[in-house]
C-alpha cells in the first residue's frame, strides 16, 4: 500500500510540470510552516499557561483532520476505498496497510512536526518525556485513522453531485475561522493565555488533545490523570479503526443503490411547487425561476453565493463585535451580492446559446435582464436588511440605521445597473471544472467589468453619499436623516431601471459576440 501510494503521488506528478510545479511549492511553504510552528513551539517552553495554547491547538489540527475530508474529498486518490473492492482483500489487513500507507505524505508531516512541538512545550522531567514519546505517535494515528474513518463512511456521498457540493461550505468554513482566529488572537494578546484554561481542561479529555494533555500532567506528578488521558486516547484510536473495518466491510459487501431509479414521492414533478409560485407570470418569472435554480444546484454559482453571503456578514457584525466598526459598514453586504449581477451571461457558460435563442429585441433583452436582476434582488434585499439591522443591534446605533440602510440600497441598485451595462459589454467564461473563474486570456476583460463596474456604481452612489456627510455635519440635518431610507431605496430602484433600459439594446444587438466570450473554454 505504501509503494501504491508513492507510484499515484509519482505518476500524478508527471503529468504536467504545471502540477509538479504546484505540488513542490505547497509542500515547501507547508514544511516552512511546520518548521516555523515547532520552533515557535518550543519557544513557548515554560510560559505559562502554555498547556492551555497546545491543548486547543491540537484539538484544532483533530478537527481539521476530520472535516478535511468532506470539504476536499479528490484531495487525495487512496481516501477512496472502493477503488480496492474488487481486490481479494480482507477489511483488517486492509485497514492495518491503509494505516500505514496514510502516514506518508505532507499533511502527517506537517502534523508529526506540531504535535512534537507541543510536546516539548509542555514536557517537564524525564516521565514528560518518556510519555512524549508515546503520545506522540498515538495522537498522529487517532488523527490519521479519524480522517479515513470519516471519508469510508461518506464516500457514496462524497462521490455524488451532493456530495461534491459539500465544498462549497469550505469557502464558508475558511471565511468564518479566519475572522473567530482573528478575534481570539486580538483577546488573548489583551488579556493572555489564562482566558484558555477552562476550555482547555475540557478538551484536555477529548482526543487527540488528551495526548499533549497527558504529558503536561505527567510533568506535573499527575500520573493517574495521564495514564487516564493516554487510555482514553488509546481507545478512541481502537474505536476509530473498528469504524472504519466496519465501513470498509459495508462498502466490500453492500452494493451501491445509488443508481437505483427513483420512486414515490422522490420522483413527483416539483416544477410547479416551491417558490416559483410566487413569481411572476411569464418570461420575468421563467427568468427568475432559472436564475435561483442555478443558486441551488449549479456547484459554481452555489460557491460564489455562499462566500459572498458569508464574507458579507462577517465583516461588518465582527468588526461591530470587536468594538472596532461602524453600522455603515453593512454596505459591504450589499456591495457583496452586488458583484453577483456582474457577468451575468457568463455565468450560464455554454448554455448561455439556449437563452440567446430566445432573444430577438431590445424588448427580449429587457424582460431577460430585468428577470436576472428581480432573481438577484429576492435574496439581496432581505440579507441586507438583516445585515444592517444585526451590524445596529451589536453597536446599539440605532438612530444610524435609517441611513446606512438606504445607502445600502442606492449601493445596491448602482451595482445592478452597472452589472446589466458591464455583462453585455465585457463578458467572458467562467470554466466549470476547476477553482478557476476566468477561462485563460479574459482576465483583462473580467477586471474591466468587475473593478470598473464597481467604480462606476460608487461614482453613481455619490450623490447618496454626499447627502449623507451633509446630514451627519450639519446641525440640523440629524433631524432629517431618516429621509435617506425612501430616498436611498427610490434613487436604487431608479439606477436599476435605467441600466436595464441601457444595457437591454446593447445586449440584443451584441448577442454573437457574448455568445462567443462566454462559449470560450
Amino acid at each position: 500500500m505504501v509503494r501504491l501510494k508513492l507510484s499515484l503521488l509519482r505518476n500524478g506528478l508527471r503529468q504536467s510540470g504545471g502540477r509538479r510545479a504546484a505540488y513542490i511549492a505547497s509542500a515547501v511553504c507547508a514544511l516552512l510552516f511546520a518548521v516555523l510552528q515547532f520552533a515557535g513551539l518550543v519557544a513557548l517552553r515554560g510560559v505559562g499557561h502554555v498547556e492551555s495554547l497546545v491543548v486547543l491547538l491540537v484539538a484544532v489540527l483533530g478537527l481539521g483532520w476530520a472535516v478535511m475530508p468532506l470539504f476536499f474529498p479528490s484531495g487525495d486518490e487512496t481516501l477512496d476505498p472502493t477503488r480496492l473492492v474488487m481486490l481479494p482483500l480482507r477489511p483488517e489487513p486492509l485497514v492495518r496497510s491503509l494505516l500505514v500507507a496514510s502516514l506518508v505524505g505532507i499533511g502527517p508531516l506537517f502534523t508529526l512536526c506540531l504535535l512534537a512541538g507541543s510536546v516539548i512545550a509542555v514536557a517537564d522531567g524525564g516521565a514528560a518525556f518518556a510519555v512524549g514519546v508515546l503520545a506522540v505517535p498515538l495522537a498522529l494515528l487517532v488523527c490519521v485513522a479519524l480522517a479515513r474513518a470519516v471519508a469510508a463512511a461518506n464516500v457514496r456521498l462524497l462521490s455524488s453531485r451532493r456530495g461534491r457540493d459539500l465544498a462549497v461550505l469550505s469557502g464558508l468554513l475558511i471565511a468564518v475561522g479566519a475572522q473567530v482566529v482573528n478575534f481570539g488572537a486580538q483577546r488573548l494578546g489583551s488579556s493572555g493565555l489564562a482566558q484558555l484554561d477552562p476550555v482547555a481542561d475540557v478538551l484536555g479529555w477529548i482526543p487527540p488533545a488528551s495526548a499533549p494533555a497527558a504529558v503536561h500532567a505527567t510533568g506535573e506528578g499527575s500520573y493517574a490523570g495521564a495514564a487516564a488521558r493516554l487510555a482514553l486516547t488509546a481507545g478512541a484510536l481502537a474505536v476509530l479503526l473498528a469504524l472504519w473495518t466496519r465501513s470498509l466491510t459495508r462498502l466490500m459487501t453492500a452494493p451501491d443503490g445509488s443508481t437505483l431509479p427513483a420512486s414515490g414521492p422522490a420522483a413527483r414533478d416539483r416544477s410547479s411547487g416551491g417558490l416559483t409560485r410566487l413569481l411572476p407570470a411569464g418570461r420575468t418569472g421563467t427568468v427568475m425561476a432559472r436564475g435561483l435554480r442555478y443558486v441551488w444546484r449549479d456547484p459554481k454559482t452555489k460557491a460564489a453565493w455562499v462566500t459572498s453571503l458569508a464574507i458579507g456578514l462577517i465583516v461588518p457584525v465582527f468588526n461591530a463585535w470587536q468594538g472596532t466598526g461602524s453600522v455603515y459598514f453593512a454596505c459591504f453586504a450589499a456591495g457583496m451580492l452586488g458583484i453577483m449581477m456582474y457577468n451575468q451571461f457568463g455565468q450560464d457558460t455554454s448554455a448561455f446559446w439556449i437563452v440567446a435563442t430566445t432573444i430577438s429585441s431590445a424588448r427580449d433583452a429587457h424582460a431577460e435582464l430585468r428577470g436576472r436582476a428581480l432573481a438577484l434582488l429576492v435574496i439581496t434585499l432581505p440579507y441586507a436588511t438583516f445585515v444592517t439591522v444585526l451590524t445596529a443591534a451589536v453597536l446599539g446605533d440605532w438612530e444610524r440605521m435609517p441611513e446606512a440602510l438606504g445607502l445600502s440600497f442606492a449601493l445596491l441598485g448602482a451595482m445592478l445597473a452597472t452589472g446589466a451595462w458591464t455583462s453585455a459589454r465585457f463578458p467572458y467564461s467562467i470554466p466549470q471544472e476547476g477553482y478557476k473563474n476566468v477561462a485563460p486570456g479574459q482576465t483583462g476583460l473580467a477586471w474591466i467589468s468587475v473593478f470598473g463596474g464597481m467604480m462606476a456604481a460608487a461614482v453613481l452612489c455619490a450623490p447618496v453619499i454626499a447627502a449623507t456627510i451633509w446630514l451627519n455635519v450639519s446641525a440640523d440635518g440629524r433631524q432629517w436623516a431618516w429621509l435617506l431610507l425612501p430616498a436611498g431605496a427610490l434613487y436604487g430602484a431608479a439606477l436599476t431601471t435605467l441600466g436595464l433600459r441601457l444595457a437591454a439594446p446593447r445586449t440584443a444587438a451584441r448577442l454573437p459576440e457574448i455568445l462567443t466570450a462566454v462559449s470560450r473554454a
